[in-house]
Formats: C-alpha cells, sequence, structure tokens
C-alpha cells in the first residue's frame, strides 16, 4: 500500500529557498528495498552541491543521502535486514522524509545503545574519516598530518582517528572555540586561519620545520595553495571537499616542483563499492562510537521546516560537530 510521507525537496536547482517542504506518496518496497521510518538525517556538503547542480541531478528531488530509522516493511527478496531493525545509510538521494525506502544492501545495522541520531549523523562524515585514514593515505605511528576545519563533523572524526592510529594532528580552524575543540580531541598544534598571514609556514613550524605527510582538505578553494605548500616531498594533497569552493584548473607541474607530490580526489562511494567493504567502514565507526572510542558532537538539530537555516548555517561555516534534520 502506499504511504503518504513528508518531505523535504529540492524542486529546482539554487541557493536554500528553493527547498520546499510537501507531501510525497511513497510506494511498496520494491524487489531488495526496504521501508524505513525515517528517525534522523545527516546534513553534509554533497547536498549543497546537489541543491546548486555542481552535481547535476533531474529536479524535483528528495534531499539528503544519509539517515537512519527502523525498518517497517521488505521488498520481496530482502535478507540482510528485518523488520524492526534499526538501520543507518550514508548514500542514495532520498533520506529527507518521514518515510522512505531505501536498497537493503546499503544499510548498517545499527548497536544496540547507540541512538539513531547518532548513527545518521555518523554514516557519511564517519566511514569518510575512515577510508580517508585507513586507505587514502593509511596513517600510522609517527604520521604528521594537517587537518583543516577541525571542529566540523569530519574534521572532528579525523583529528580522533588520526591520533588513534599513533599520527600527530596540525589543525586548522576559524576560532578560539574551535581550536580547543580541535585540542580537546587531540591535536597536537592549532592554527586559526583566518588570523595566519602565511598558512603554509605557520604549519611547518608547528611540525618541527618539516613539510607534513599528508593534508585532508575539505574546505577546497581557499585552503588548496597552503595546504599543497604544506605538504614534505612526496606528501600526499587528499582533496575530499570543496566548502569554500571549487578547486580552479591547475597546473600540474606544481606538483612536480613541489617536491613529486600526491593530489587525489577521492569520494566515500569508491570506497565503499561492495557490501562487505560498506559493512567494514559501517560497523567499525559505529562500534566505535557504541563504545565511546569515538566521539561525535552533533552540532544542531532542525525540523524539516528549518531546513534552509540548517544549510545556511553549515554554508557559512557557522556551527561545530554535525548537523542533523528531524523529521
Amino acid at each position: 500500500m502506499t504511504t503518504t510521507a513528508r518531505a523535504l525537496l529540492v524542486p529546482r536547482t539554487g541557493d536554500s529557498s528553493v527547498l520546499e517542504v510537501r507531501g510525497v506518496e511513497v510506494p511498496p518496497p520494491a524487489p531488495g528495498e526496504v521501508q524505513v521510518e525515517v528517525a534522523a538525517v545527516g546534513v553534509n556538503f554533497i547536498d549543497v552541491y546537489q541543491r546548486q547542480g555542481v552535481y547535476p541531478l533531474q529536479t524535483p528531488f528528495v534531499a539528503c543521502s544519509e539517515g537512519a530509522g527502523t525498518v517497517t516493511a521488505l521488498g520481496d527478496g530482502v535478507s540482510e535486514v528485518a523488520v524492526g531493525d534499526r538501520v543507518a545509510w550514508g548514500q542514495g538521494l532520498g533520506a529527507a522524509a518521514t518515510v522512505a525506502n531505501r536498497a537493503a544492501d546499503s544499510l548498517v545495522p545499527v548497536p544496540a545503545g547507540l541512538g539513531l541520531d547518532v548513527a545518521a549523523a555518523a554514516m557519511l562524515q564517519g566511514m569518510t574519516a575512515h577510508y580517508l585514514v585507513t586507505s587514502t593515505y593509511a596513517v600510522h605511528e609517527g604520521t604528521s598530518a594537517l587537518v583543516h576545519a577541525a571542529a566540523g563533523g569530519v574534521g572532528q572524526l579525523l583529528v580522533q582517528m588520526v591520533t588513534a592510529r599513533g599520527g600527530r594532528v596540525i589543525a586548522t580552524a576559524g576560532s578560539p572555540d574551535k581550536l580547543e575543540i580541535a585540542r580537546r580531541l587531540g591535536a597536537a598544534a592549532t592554527i586559526d586561519y583566518t588570523q595566519s598571514s602565511d598558512l603554509a609556514a605557520e604549519v611547518r613550524k608547528a611540525n618541527g620545520g618539516k613539510g607534513v605527510d599528508v593534508v585532508y582538505d575539505g574546505v577546497g578553494k581557499s585552503t588548496f595553495d597552503a595546504s599543497l605548500a604544506s605538504l614534505r616531498p612526496r606528501g600526499m594533497m587528499v582533496l575530499f571537499g570543496g566548502a569554500s569552493g571549487q578547486v580552479p584548473p591547475f597546473d600540474i607541474q606544481r606538483l612536480n616542483s613541489g617536491g613529486s607530490l600526491f593530489l587525489t580526489r577521492p569520494t566515500l562511494g569508491h570506497y565503499i563499492a561492495t557490501r562487505e567493504e560498506l559493512l567494514e567502514r559501517g560497523t567499525s565507526v559505529l562500534g566505535d562510537l557504541a563504545s565511546g572510542a569515538l566521539e561525535l558532537e552533533i552540532g544542531g538539530r532542525y525540523s524539516f521546516d528549518d531546513a534552509k537555516q540548517a544549510y545556511d548555517d553549515l554554508e557559512g561555516r557557522r556551527t561545530t560537530g554535525k548537523l542533523l534534520l528531524v523529521p
């Protein structure tokens, strides 16, 4: 039977003012799908890129890709989960609804004792931080890492994961309060980028006069040049987002002159391409949260009706931690 749900829609590309809350009809789950009563939805920069048309999608569409909830119905052939299971996911449009159909093989079980809001907050950013430190650049004892926007959702998790693997974090953020968050989570050195006239020089000073092994940069345009200049010879620049804007084309000879540098622009989908890899990363992140080995800050909860404010706060970099939409 078709279910009527309340959903956050993107009717056309544009800024946050285009967002609309409407009723939508949700059909019974198709083969391989389950229907979920959604408890919480993650707010992410990929939502912004999709809404703006940076990542082109056919409009209208139901926003957001990350959430958690309780399974209420199964489509044919589903064996991964059962009705009543608490599940979370980090990929696939359509999460921002009170009821949503999700592919069963995209779901990760939520451990007992972990809130669904925390699970929703952790999936995309948690698995992103996980693949960045375990696969894109495998952090080990003694690794020196520069983490930009270290008080943000991914940034806080990166600081903890790098430190837990024996790495040393130099963290940047835009205010004393945000720098204190990074220090509390384990950063060995912190830099206020708004007060810096030569960010790369400050990074090198904080690293004993040497360039760092790896830069984790989700800020993009405004930090890219300093990030490259902060690396040691054969260091790796990991550009995983563009909160300040997309990086324009540049002369790749800069990688040569900078010391045979590596540059990668990874995305989560390529690091959870199989069910096995999804479960490995998802269960690791959720398990660490449930055990207390990993800490996650929820920086704000917004209703669907206040979604515009949530995205304005995110894009304006006025937040710390993870933002949620709560149906």
